[in-house]
């Protein structure tokens, strides 16, 4: 157990001497009048004081983990700090520093002392009030010690011990009046009083030859200034007549090369030249039209005009820009265009006369810009003797995305009582103003250049027409029934169309309520798909193929409400189990709208799972499952052509249906152009030739040389590729050898690096780790600071509040009671007098 408290302190004091025997009087007397004594004796005391308070010093929390030896001298308790002094310095630095700062925030304004000495520690009074009382005799003085007009009394200015004082009969170009400012002319007056009047009278009553030069007035030198700018100004402008008329002389050298620009190649030829003098009267003629008139007749002149404006009837003429047009107002004018022509429409089915007066300027505008383009574009093919060459356009034929369609005239179907051109007119406009939607990228189509180009009908075969008369407005189907109501008197070739106009009389940007009326036209469509596909006989695949278009191009703004119609559908196969022709086309659709390569979607993961599911669990007993199980397995396989996932139920079933004997030659046909398919997608496969090696047999069975052949080439090409496993080749590290690296003076707490940047990388962070930590460190103590400080002016505040709220309330007592006693009193002399 460690000793108390109290036998420390005696031992201590015992071991210092200052308890001990009692000494005698002359022993005490003699170490009183000691002073070394006495001090030493203090020191010895603040010391134990010291080792008392375990708070004073900062040891190490635990001693060193390994002893070692050094030259050194050992402290058996090293003394790292001392807190309780440094946080009293540091309290001490807060006060002069952070607390003046504090007091000073947010305050604007205030006297600042800027008296000479008054915020300096080093002078004393007697220094502050002799340095003020220099400055102030030195003000009473006046002048300047450096005014070179101040007389006897100015510092005489030296350069290298030479004196600076100008010669009299030296000439200098420096003349003070060109540079004299707006100052008064007294300032000059008194400057040269200074001189004395004596030097003025003499040099006024001198010969005339020896004064100096007279100084310029100001109004003198600004009559120069203005002399000078107008000769300057002369001058610019006589350059620029010049260079006019060395550019005019350029430009009439320049014939060659504007007849080049032209397009010609022959030199015209050579004009006599005019006269001298009418060739400098005519500044803005052009040169070619001078010698033209200077060399012919007046005949000849007019004929040669008369060519010229030929000419220049064929050139191609600039059209004036159009604002662009924003996608609202494209879509409100393809909206309003097919309403009016629905108006036509209806008035001549009921027999009554339609009035084309309004559209005559806008069809003979649309006619010229046609002669105009018609004009604009050269046929270079007739310039080099090759006019009957076919004209080929750059236009591609099919369909190159899946919005993109191509528009033939017969977008607005034509009526037989009206006229050829007003329709054909109507449609281009109709064609032209479709364009450009910001959802319906299918309508950015081109009309076909030529009228001998091919009609290709939106969903149908090239070189179909549309016989149906169709309508221009429709109202937007909510539901699969009310699309039966619409498509009910409509061709089944025109359904494209009649989609293709409701999507632009109900485009987004014309009503708020179009988003949902078009969200639920396109869950619609997918159900129309499914119907269809089950009709007896079954809809053209070009319609359909049309439709999952348009679905395509729904799905990219309401993509939510077309996916959950998908997954209802999905849902319906999941039931079922049981795929139709409907389903079929469902799935289809998915692989054409919908990513098929994620890792996981929400519409095409159930379906490859639900296909996988039927390819898994059915057995091939009849023609129509072997049928199904082709397409199925034609759809995995269009699903995984970029992803490359596995799908073993499609070989599984391909191999039932190759072994089945319901199979037949088509069908037979179907399933082997499967398995080659297969055989590209997962050729890389490490597992190849275990997974088509079964598909060996069957094929023989079927007795086809040719799909045989060529899986038996890939499965021995795959087998070629492959390589035993090896184990991963490391290479030999050398034996590590431990041995012992000395250091004469060895330091643990030194690092011994042998690389100098790392070493020195490691030391800057390692600084810049404990800088961070002591600025932080910092920051905390001041803001425990200025928490304190604050908490002790909010203390103060309160306590004079308090005070002054407690000495009002004593005075409004004392007043009540003052005037209690004086009503009292009153009261009292009232009933004594009554």
């Amino acid at each position: 157990m460690p000793p108390s408290q109290l036998k420390r302190l005696k031992t201590s004091l015992r071991e210092q001497g200052i308890t001990g025997p009692q000494k005698s009087k002359k022993q005490k007397k003699s170490q009183n009048k000691n002073a070394d004594q006495r001090a030493q004796k203090s020191a010895a005391l603040a010391s134990i004081r010291e080792s008392f308070n375990p708070f004073e010093f900062k040891h190490l929390h635990r001693p060193s983990k390994h002893e070692y030896v050094t030259n050194r001298p050992q402290d058996v308790k090293k003394v790292l700090g001392r807190p309780g002094v440094m946080k009293s310095k540091g309290e001490e630095t807060r006060r002069q520093t952070l607390l003046p700062e504090m007091h000073r925030r947010n305050k604007v304004g205030g006297i600042l002392d800027r008296r000479i000495g008054e915020n300096d520690p080093t002078m004393t009074l007697d220094d502050r009030m002799m340095a003020r009382f220099e400055r102030e005799q030195q003000r009473k003085r006046g002048g300047n010690v450096f005014d070179l007009e101040d007389g006897d009394d100015a510092a005489e200015l030296t350069h290298g011990g030479r004196s600076l004082m100008f010669d009299d009969d030296a000439q200098e170009d420096y003349n003070a009046a060109s540079v004299e400012g707006s100052d008064d002319e007294d300032g000059g007056f008194l400057k040269r009083k200074r001189r004395g009047d004596s030097e003025g009278v003499e040099n006024n009553e001198g010969p005339q030859d020896d004064q100096p030069e007279r100084k310029k007035s100001k109004a003198e030198v600004m009559k120069e200034v203005m002399a000078k700018s107008k000769q300057h100004k002369y001058e610019r402008q006589q350059q620029k007549e010049d260079d006019d008329d060395l550019r005019d002389k350029l430009d009439g050298d320049f014939r060659d090369v504007l007849a080049a620009l032209r397009g010609h190649t022959s030199k015209p030829p050579a004009a006599p030249e005019a006269p001298k003098q009418e060739a400098n009267n005519d500044f803005g003629i052009n040169p070619e039209r001078a010698a033209l008139l200077a060399g012919k007749s007046r005949a000849v002149a007019d004929k040669e005009y008369d060519s010229r404006v030929r000419q220049m009837i064929y050139d191609q003429r600039s059209k004036p820009t159009e604002r662009t047009k924003t996608e609202e107002e494209k879509a409100k004018e393809d909206a309003d265009r097919l309403k009016e022509l629905e108006e036509k429409r209806t008035r001549r089915m009921k027999g009554e006369p339609v009035s084309d007066s309004d559209d005559e300027p806008q069809k003979q505008k649309e006619e010229s810009e046609d002669d105009d383009e018609a004009d604009s574009v050269r046929d270079d093919a007739a310039e080099f003797g090759l006019s009957n060459a076919p004209v080929q356009s750059s236009r591609p034929e099919g369909v190159e995305d899946e919005d993109n369609f191509i528009l033939d005239d017969d977008l607005v179907a034509s009526d037989s009582e009206a006229d050829a051109t007003d329709i054909s007119e109507d449609e281009s406009e109709i064609d032209d103003t479709m364009a450009m939607d910001e959802d319906d990228d299918f309508l950015k189509s081109v009309r076909p250049e030529s009228a001998k180009s091919p009609k290709v009908t939106s969903g149908g075969t090239p070189g179909a027409e549309s016989t149906s008369k169709l309508a221009y407005t429709y109202k937007c189907p909510q539901s699969h029934e009310e699309l039966l109501e619409v498509f009910e008197y409509i061709s089944i070739n025109d359904v494209p169309v009649v989609i293709q106009r409701i999507r632009a009389l109900y485009h987004p940007g014309l009503h708020a309520e179009n988003k949902d009326k078009l969200s639920n036209f396109g869950c619609a469509l997918v159900d129309h798909i499914s119907h269809l596909a089950k009709q007896t006989p079954a809809a053209p695949l070009s319609v359909i193929e049309a439709i999952i278009r348009h679905v395509h191009s729904l799905s990219k703004s309401y993509s939510t409400a077309i996916a959950t119609r998908f997954r209802e559908h999905l849902k319906g196969l999941h039931a079922s189990n049981d795929p139709t022709a409907g389903d079929l086309a469902i799935l289809t659709a998915i692989g054409s709208i919908y990513p098929t390569s994620d890792h996981f979607h929400q519409v095409c993961t159930p379906a490859i799972t639900l296909m996988a599911r039927w390819l898994g669990l059915t057995l091939p007993s009849s023609v129509k499952d072997i049928a199904t199980g082709a397409y199925l397995a034609a759809l995995c396989l269009h699903y995984q052509r970029l992803s490359k996932r596995y799908v073993p139920e499609l070989i599984r079933y391909t191999i039932l249906c190759l072994k089945s004997p319901l199979t037949t030659p088509s069908l037979l046909a179907a399933h082997t152009k499967n398995i080659q398919t297969a055989t590209d997608l997962w050729s890389p496969t490490p597992a190849f030739p275990e997974i088509f090696t079964p598909l060996l047999a069957p094929l023989a069975q079927t007795r086809l040389s040719a799909p045989l052949q060529r899986l038996t080439i890939a499965l021995r090409t795959a087998a070629l590729h492959r390589r035993p496993q090896q184990l991963h080749y490391h290479r030999p590290l050398p034996i590590k050898q431990a041995l012992p690296k000395f250091e004469e003076s060895f330091d643990p707490t030194k690092h011994y690096d042998p690389d100098k940047e790392r070493a020195d990388g490691n030391k800057l962070r390692r600084e810049y780790k404990r800088e961070r930590k002591g600025a932080l460190r910092e920051l905390r103590k001041d803001s425990h600071f200025i928490a304190r400080e604050q908490l002790k002016e909010k203390k103060e505040r309160d306590r004079k509040y308090e005070d002054k709220y407690k000495r009002l309330v004593a005075e409004i007592q004392g007043e009540e009671g003052r005037e209690a006693n004086a009503y009292e009193r009153e009261k009292r002399s009232r009933k004594r007098r009554g």
